[in-house]
């Protein structure tokens, strides 16, 4: 921006008292009233983090230094920050948030940073995994609205790690995508497939987040779990995931995933089951019922806890594209 259009308010001899109210002052000069409402929030919780904490130079270049070590470590097959984000339960709470779900539905859990966009289209009843040591396993699952109906035509996005507790991206000399597909609901809202029984893992600890969580006594295990991320026009995304109930990190996941909802049980395949899908008899089946809801349901359900969120916290706000921005009218 050319300087000599820029409207900067008059400032100096700025100190522990007033740099807050001047920072939010010379940022609030942007016509978007969403980003001027969250620079405004982001820097009075920072200087009042700073104040209360009486950060010091050494630590504030040592959080500097932190932040670029996992930029630095950040790849087109690994971030990061999104693992940054998961360990401070951040991911959590922000898809809580942006992503309310009624007592009904289906509760959403961390993407987490090994999905990526390379898998392929699947048909119901092909193998997602190609690893000969894992243990296989069937997953029956349908799809319904919040009223019970299918829901035909969902694209879902689903993804594990091998029997190691490897995600196919972590291999360098991986050939192409492995243990991970796209797949459509039928007319009936089903989908079915074949996998290997998910196993519990570390997440990556070997770059800066890894180190944070030595430092803080932390374990940076997960429990066995499998992805699931289901997309439809007019239905709300669901990012979520299935977690094997009885795992030793059910209640100490690293990235705060688990909730009882979303804990499943595995079951032997009898002969019926195992002539119809084609499985051994006594294999692992997985069966599970999904449900999503709909946009307006997820947006009505995120304005209302907006609003009261807000409200309780002394807020006067309004609602710009389904987001809070202070009500100065």
């Amino acid at each position: 921006m050319d300087p000599a259009k820029a409207k900067v308010p008059p400032m100096k001899d700025l100190t522990i008292d007033n740099i807050t109210e001047n920072a939010i002052r010379i940022n609030s000069q942007s016509s978007d009233p969403r980003l001027t409402y969250v620079l405004e929030r982001l820097v009075t919780h920072l200087h009042d983090f700073a104040r209360e904490t009486r950060l010091s130079t050494k630590e504030w270049m040592a959080g500097i230094e932190f932040l670029t070590a996992v930029g630095q470590i950040c790849s087109d097959v690994r971030q990061e920050f999104i693992l940054l984000s998961d360990i401070m339960g951040l991911s959590l709470l922000v898809d809580s948030i942006d992503h309310p779900k009624p007592s009904h539905s289906t509760e959403g859990s961390v993407l987490g940073p090994f999905h990526s966009h390379e898998a392929e289209d699947m048909n119901h009843g092909d193998a997602m995994s190609h690893d000969p040591n894992g243990e296989p396993c069937l997953v029956l699952c349908t799809i319904k609205d919040s009223n019970g109906n299918p829901i035909p035509d969902v694209k879902v996005d689903i993804w594990e790690t091998d029997s190691s507790g490897h995600y196919d991206v972590q291999y360098a000399d991986r050939e192409g995508p492995d243990g991970r597909c796209v797949i459509r609901s039928d007319s009936d809202g089903n989908f079915w497939f074949k996998a290997i029984k998910p196993v519990s893992y570390p997440i990556p600890h070997d770059g800066p987040v890894g180190i944070l969580l030595e430092k803080l006594s932390r374990h940076p295990f997960r429990p066995a779990h499998m992805h699931f991320m289901f997309e439809k026009p007019g239905y709300d995304h669901l990012i979520t995931a299935l977690y094997v109930r009885g795992d030793p990190y059910e209640t100490s996941d690293a990235v705060f995933g688990v909730k009882e909802s979303l804990l499943v049980d595995f079951h032997p395949a009898d002969k019926m089951v195992a002539k119809q899908y084609g499985v051994a008899v006594g294999s692992a089946v997985l069966e599970h019922d999904f449900v999503l809801v709909s946009e307006k349901e997820a947006s009505d359900l995120r304005a209302e806890k907006s609003k009261k969120a807000l409200r309780d916290l002394g807020r006067k706000v309004k609602l710009i594209e389904g987001l809070p921005v202070p009500d100065v009218d």
